[in-house]
This record gives C-alpha cells, sequence and structure tokens, in this order.
C-alpha cells in the first residue's frame, strides 16, 4: 500500500500536474505501477469524493481533448469487492470519457485501504480549480470525522495554514440558505465566513447579496448588526424609564436612550440622523426655558 507521507508528490506524478524539478522524485513514487486497460462501465465513483458539482462545460471541454488525444493520465483505481474498480483519483477523466463514448480507459491499480482513497480524493479535487468552499470543508471534515484527523495534520497533507481549514470548516455552521448561495457563487467564503454566530444572518447574507457588498463591507454590516442585538439584549430597562424613552421618541422624532443609575444618576442619549434633526432639538429646549 502507498505511504501516506509523500502522497502529495506521489499525486501530482500520476495526475500530470507536477513541478519539473522534482520529477526524479515522482516518477520514483509510481515507478513500479503498470498500466492497464480497463472496461469504463467497471470504474465506480470514488465514495469519499468531495466533489458534488462536475461543471458540464468543463467535461464537454475535456470529452473533446480525450476524443482528439486520448487520456493521457492514467485513472488510479482499487479493486472492490464485487469485482469492479473504485476510482482513487481521475473521476473527471472517467465522466469525460463516457461522454466520449470511450469503451475503455488507461488506469494504475493501487492497493489502497480506505483512509487513502479519502486522502486521495481530498488531495486531487483541492490541488485543482473549481472545488467550492463547502465541497472543500466536506472533504475535511469526512477525514476528521472517518479517520480522526486533526486541523494539522490536514493542514500539512494539503499544504495550507491550519487557520485556513479552521475557516474552511467553519462555513459548515452555516444555515443551508447561506451555504446554498456559497455553493451557487452569490457568496464568496469570505462573505460567509463574517456572517457566522451572527444573528439573523440569512436576511444579512441577502442583503449582502442584493447590494453587492464587497466582504469588507460585509464584515462591517454584521459587526455593527451583532452590536445593536447585543445592545438589545443586555439592556434591562425599567418600565417606566422606557415609557419615559418612547415619549421622548415621540416628541423628538429621535431614538433616545437613558441610562439610570442605582443613585438616580445617569445620562440621555438622543441620536440625531442630520443637522436639521439637532437644530431642532436645540430649538425645542432653548424654547421651553
Amino acid at each position: 500500500m502507498i505511504k501516506t507521507k509523500g502522497l502529495g508528490r506521489g499525486l501530482s506524478a500520476l495526475l500530470g500536474d507536477g513541478d519539473k524539478k522534482n520529477s526524479k522524485d515522482q516518477n520514483n513514487n509510481f515507478s513500479d505501477f503498470k498500466t492497464e486497460k480497463t472496461p469504463i462501465h467497471l470504474l465506480v465513483p470514488n465514495q469519499f469524493q468531495p466533489r458534488k458539482n462536475f461543471e458540464k462545460k468543463q467535461l464537454d471541454e475535456l470529452a473533446s481533448s480525450i476524443k482528439a488525444r486520448g487520456i493521457i493520465q492514467p485513472i488510479a483505481v482499487r479493486k472492490t469487492s464485487d469485482g469492479k474498480f473504485e476510482i482513487i483519483a481521475g473521476e473527471r477523466r472517467w465522466r469525460a470519457a463516457q461522454l466520449a463514448q470511450m469503451h475503455e480507459v488507461p488506469t494504475v491499480l493501487l492497493e489502497a485501504d480506505d483512509e487513502l482513497a479519502a486522502e486521495f480524493a481530498v488531495l486531487e479535487n483541492v490541488q485543482r480549480e473549481g472545488l467550492n468552499a463547502l465541497e472543500e470543508a466536506d472533504g475535511y471534515q469526512t477525514l476528521i470525522d472517518k479517520f480522526q484527523y486533526t486541523q494539522d495534520k490536514i493542514a500539512e497533507m494539503v499544504g495550507k495554514s491550519r487557520a485556513y481549514i479552521a475557516n474552511t470548516l467553519r462555513l459548515k455552521k452555516l444555515p443551508e440558505t447561506i451555504q446554498s448561495m456559497v455553493i451557487n457563487g452569490l457568496l464568496t467564503p469570505g462573505h460567509a465566513r463574517s456572517l457566522i454566530d451572527v444573528n439573523n444572518n440569512i436576511a444579512l447574507a441577502k442583503e449582502i447579496v442584493n447590494k453587492n457588498l464587497s466582504v469588507r463591507q460585509a464584515e462591517l454590516l454584521s459587526k455593527k448588526n451583532f452590536e445593536s442585538f447585543k445592545k438589545i439584549k443586555i439592556r434591562n430597562v425599567d418600565p417606566n424609564i422606557k415609557d419615559l424613552e418612547i415619549s421622548l421618541e415621540q416628541k423628538t422624532g429621535m431614538k433616545v436612550i437613558i441610562e439610570n443609575k442605582k443613585n438616580n444618576k445617569g445620562k440621555i442619549f438622543f441620536e440625531y440622523k442630520d443637522l436639521d434633526q439637532l437644530n431642532s432639538l436645540i430649538d425645542k429646549i432653548k424654547n421651553t426655558y
């Protein structure tokens, strides 16, 4: 069985994506494997495949390339108990080969357990474009749930920081409505992260999309909403004080907050929207006296 250590280099060699400087090491990793022709109907998808959506346009383009040049890089597979071959790496090529109406595809047979098959599935997709952040998070979560991976181990495996892994996994805390917005490209992962653990985040997500806000603007909007909610939650206002606030708001047209302390000292705040409101309040105070 291929050892987990150095898997990234081995995968790059198999996929043909590696750096030429490291070609010697990469070729050594798979020098003992023989390419076979396998009937296409005997291949089945990787059970740990994190990618849920394969874009039709990209598959059509790859199918056209396969018709013209064939499959250059073999598909990595492992044998299943029912005599079929589970794809470890190369599902896009397999799907495109079906569109190209091929009957056989080149394969490399590996001895891989579930853990290694899951690693390959995550690595192949993270190294390629088009995997959305939620699919990526699902791949990481599979490694954590099924194989007790730590975030540090995943970060080392995929060549990203632990903070990146943690932030990606946090996206799974969001409601499905917001997750769908990320999957469909309406929100970026940066937008979505600003909505985690924020009150009324679905409404905020829709506002971000409708107003086409930047990530920074989304962060400020979420922060403002959180702070406003926090103030509402922690204020325990005496009913008499609340009635007085409402009365003053009706007379001034402004938001009024009265902070009354135990010794009957305190502060009163008038929130004005523009200078006209401020001048109106000043005039009313002057006329009273």
